[in-house]
């Protein structure tokens, strides 16, 4: 576990790409009866924790081990309490247990503030009857994974300006006219009435590729199904000219080396912006709600606010 520790001490676990959560610890086999017994008995030497969360592998089996987890963790909570093993602190590492099945489980620790926000790495979100699209829980969950929480009023507020490239039928723009933004959608599609009807949107059948605002937008956001090299592009255009401010775009994974392709993106998007003497930061995760695809998110630096025309 020593290795384990040095690796995510020097490692932000929200930089990383592809992983949900990670953690430091062992298996250990339980028997039928008792568990908890057993697992204390490993915990020994383990230092008292601050939370604690009972986990399962996201697949069917896992699904089915879920109601087993509901009914076992308040006893164990309460025995964890009992021997000094988990306290409220949350300065302390979170107790992560990971059941593969009802006799094994990986014991685990990590870092409350560097690791997946949420149990097994999937938001609670809910979603919203009048969202056109389920892939608005897409743009929903990128927020809350690259904006922190206190930012959202500053950088997420109603007198701001948005672009949705390829936005029919409006998942994403809905999320922009929920925060009260001025968005103009850009997609040959028909977009949602119910979105047209709030006076918020301005809808253009162009092309998401070659369109470019009159005036710099706070942010733009794009899911367009496209080889990922696109995408990648017009974060570079956007962000690189001054278009907007921040920038959520998806890319499309392909079939293979799909790691390799991704970065090797991220280091091309990285070094045209040195190459322009643009400073920007890049975030880039596989969300929960995201499936054959990666959500890249960039922020410029060093442009102020823009006015909303």
């Amino acid at each position: 576990a020593d290795g384990a520790e040095r690796l995510m001490n020097g490692q932000r676990f929200d930089a990383l790409i592809f992983p949900r959560q990670w953690a430091r610890g062992m298996f250990l086999e339980l028997p039928e009866t008792d568990r908890i017994s057993v697992i204390l008995a490993q915990l020994s030497a383990f230092p008292a924790c601050g939370s604690l969360w009972l986990e399962v592998v996201d697949t069917n089996d896992g699904k089915e081990l879920s109601n087993f987890c509901k009914k076992f963790e308040a006893p164990l909570r309460k025995a964890l309490m009992q021997a000094g093993k988990l306290v409220d602190d949350p300065r302390k590492p979170r107790l992560l247990l990971t059941f593969k099945s009802g006799r094994e489980v990986f014991l685990g620790l990590a870092d409350a503030d560097n690791s997946a926000m949420w149990p097994m790495g999937i938001p609670r979100l809910k979603f919203p009857r009048e969202a056109p699209s389920r892939s608005t829980l897409k743009l929903e969950e990128a927020w809350h994974h690259f904006i922190p929480r206190d930012q959202w009023d500053e950088r997420l507020s109603g007198d701001m300006t948005g672009v949705d490239l390829g936005a029919a039928p409006g998942g994403w723009t809905y999320q922009l006219v929920r925060r009260g933004m001025l968005v103009t959608a850009i997609d040959n599609g028909p977009m949602a009435e119910s979105l047209m009807d709030t006076g918020l949107v301005q809808h253009l059948m162009a092309d998401g590729f070659t369109y470019k605002p009159r005036h710099p937008v706070d942010w733009m956001v794009c899911d367009i199904v496209e080889k990922p090299a696109r995408n990648a592009a017009l974060l570079e255009t956007w962000l690189g000219e001054g278009l907007c401010r921040e920038a959520v775009v998806n890319l499309k994974l392909p079939m293979k080396q799909r790691y390799a392709e991704v970065r090797r993106l991220l280091d091309r998007i990285e070094e045209g912006f040195q190459a322009r003497g643009v400073r920007v930061s890049i975030g880039c995760k596989q969300l929960y709600h995201d499936r054959e695809e990666v959500t890249c998110h960039l922020r410029r630096l060093d442009v102020a606010k823009a006015a909303r025309k």
